[in-house]
Formats: C-alpha cells, structure tokens, sequence
C-alpha cells in the first residue's frame, strides 16, 4: 500500500515537471504573450507558396494586418473574402493583409487560395513559431501594424468584415507617427 502511494506521488511529480517544461518547447507551445498595443512587433522571417522569404520588417512604412489562420478554421475562411476586398482597396494607400497559415501542408493551403481567388501574401508558419511570438491561443487572430511598426489592434476569434477593417485602418492612418525626441 505505501509503496503505491510513493508511485503516485512521484508519477504525479513527474506529471507536473513535464506539463510545467511543456511551455519551454519551441515550435510546440501555444502562445503566451500577446502584444500589447503600442509594443512593437517583433520581426519573422516565414517562406511563402512561391518558396520566397517574407519578413514583417519588410513591409515598414504600410499598415499590415497579419491574420493567422488555416483551411480548415471556419471563421477563417468565412472572414478572408472580407480581407481580400480591403486589400484590393486599400493597398494603394499603403496596406497589407499577410496571411499566416499555421502549421498545414503547403499543396492544401495553394489549392486554398487558387480556389478562393486571393491575392494577398500567405506565409507558412511550419513549426508555429511566430503564432507563438504572437500568443496565438486559437483561430483566427489579426494584428494590425502601424507603419512604425508598433502593435495597434489585436482581435482573437472576431470575424473581420470589410467596415471593421477599414475602420481600423483609418484609425491607424490618424495617428500621428511618434517624432523622436530632439536632444537640446
């Protein structure tokens, strides 16, 4: 009888260490920390369906929605109609949508976006790793960039609409960048 309780007690022990180490485990844990408005972003390099290297920094200076999502998702799929109209009209005025995909095969997600018509960028985020830098905990997430970089909107679950989306990106366009402080 004792000596079952000390198994239990040390698979407990055992039990606890593992799940305590699992956020520790790069590629594998679900995000942690999601941006606060104002933090700013921190930069990722993900390859896109054409095998080209896409990063966050190159698109300083536009306004960038980053949405993470996947074919499968369903309000995923329902909101990208929304941000491909925002996109073919807004982007002359400096905005972005970059799609990331998480974790899905790369012949699925083309066929995905041959079948749907869109045009924004995609990205595949193989091993989770930037949904991770960006606390994505469940589909679909958007971050919305400003121009300097910075954080400005981070929506979890909510179906983006074109109004919402506009909305947001007028929102930003108003802000006036932040000047550097001028040394006397």
């Amino acid at each position: 009888m004792q000596s079952r309780r000390i198994t239990a007690v040390l698979m407990g022990g055992v039990l606890l260490a593992a799940l305590t180490a699992l956020p520790a485990l790069d590629g594998w844990s679900m995000g942690s920390r999601v941006p606060a408005v104002g933090m700013q972003a921190e930069d990722f390099r993900l390859t896109d369906l054409a095998g080209k290297e896409q990063s966050l920094s190159q698109y300083r200076g536009k306004i960038v929605l980053l949405n993470f999502w996947a074919t499968w998702c369903k309000p995923c799929t329902t909101e990208m109609p929304a941000m491909q109209a925002s996109f073919d009209k807004l982007r002359d005025k400096g905005f972005v949508v970059l799609a990331i995909n998480e974790l899905e095969d790369d012949a699925r997600v083309r066929e995905h976006i041959k079948q749907y018509g869109h045009t924004f960028p995609v990205v595949m985020d193989r091993d989770n790793k930037v949904a991770n830098q960006f606390g994505v905990f469940g589909l679909p997430v958007s971050v919305f960039i400003d121009q300097e970089g910075r954080v400005q909107e981070y929506l979890k679950g909510g179906l983006l609409t074109e109004q919402k989306i506009e909305e947001i990106v007028a929102q930003i366009q108003k802000k006036e960048p932040v000047k550097a402080a001028t040394l006397r």
